[in-house]
């Protein structure tokens, strides 16, 4: 099984040991897309969902879910983050949101990245359900990367 890090010499599933790697300064950048109806969006652009203000609690549970990727990942490091950013875009039939994670540590943290935009997109459709069920959740993809043995990386 050579060749996969996250299998050991008997293909069993194992965490990679990171000690050995130095801590450097690293950031990742995801983004990602819920489109819905125009109604939906203006809604929430217009603070007019029953539920309340969706982009802040949008964003509130990104940052969460970003802090607690290691919890829902299998074999992702739990690390010690220095900052979580999360910016939602309100479109005509959707919102964008991107977020970008950092930490200095001695593993990347496109994870974490890409869960806090999840929970972000989850959110947004939770909150905006009884407008449009029909919402979809797509396009999360890591936008850039920095930091780490392997540099800098651009989408």
């Amino acid at each position: 099984m050579s060749g996969l890090t996250h299998l050991d010499e008997d293909g069993a599933a194992r965490m990679v040991d990171v000690s050995a790697k130095p801590a450097t300064a690293r950031a990742a950048t995801a983004s990602g897309r819920i489109t819905m109806s125009a109604q939906a969006a203006a809604a929430i652009r217009d603070g007019a969902v029953k539920k309340g203000d969706v982009l802040a609690v949008a964003r509130v549970a990104g940052i969460m879910a970003a802090k607690r990727t290691a919890d829902l990942i299998p074999l992702c490091h739990p690390l010690p983050l220095s900052g979580v950013t999360l910016d939602l875009a309100v479109e005509a039939e959707g919102v964008t949101a991107t977020a970008t994670a950092r930490t200095t540590h001695s593993t990347g943290v496109e994870m974490e990245a890409m869960t806090a935009v999840s929970a972000a997109l989850l959110t947004i459709y939770d909150m905006a359900k009884a407008i449009d069920r029909g919402m979809v959740i797509g396009e999360i993809r890591l936008l850039t990367k920095s930091g780490g043995r392997s540099g800098d990386w651009r989408a």
